[in-house]
């Protein structure tokens, strides 16, 4: 079983990561949510994690950013184990970063993302990330 312990103090700006195996493993537990950062369209199209919640971050300014935290806090708790996903663990980064300036102690970056890395054809998945990996994901 899978368990998310914080890395020493300074390690990160945020708890830590995780990979996208390790964050299967811990979703179905109390106090874990995943929380996909990605736009509407990429987690209703390009899919997403089965029992995932949706709260988009589009951090470019602070208004943004003051609007993902306001979102983030009505969907979990800031005690809560948060496991951010997004396309390719960039905007997952910064989400993670600004939740724990703004009281959110256990934000955890999922690596690789949903997509993984761009391949030498400028195409995501098939290096790596959550659905290369093979696990559980859904389309609409």
């Amino acid at each position: 079983e899978a368990r998310v312990d914080a890395p020493p103090s300074g390690a990160k700006p945020y708890a830590g990561a995780v990979t996208p195996t390790e964050a299967w493993q811990l979703a179905g537990q109390p106090g874990v949510h995943v929380v996909d950062v990605r736009s509407p369209e990429e987690h209703r199209y390009v899919g997403h994690v089965p029992g995932s919640r949706l709260v988009v971050w589009r951090g470019t300014s602070d208004e943004q950013v003051a609007q993902f935290i306001a979102d983030l806090r009505e969907q979990v708790a800031p005690q809560d184990t948060v496991l951010l996903l997004c396309r390719s663990s960039v905007r997952s980064v910064r989400a993670a970063t600004a939740a724990t300036r703004e009281g959110f102690t256990r934000m955890f970056n999922i690596l690789e993302g949903f997509e993984g890395k761009l391949d030498e054809q400028q195409q995501r998945g098939k290096i790596d990330g959550w659905r290369k990996v093979g696990l559980p994901w859904k389309q609409e």
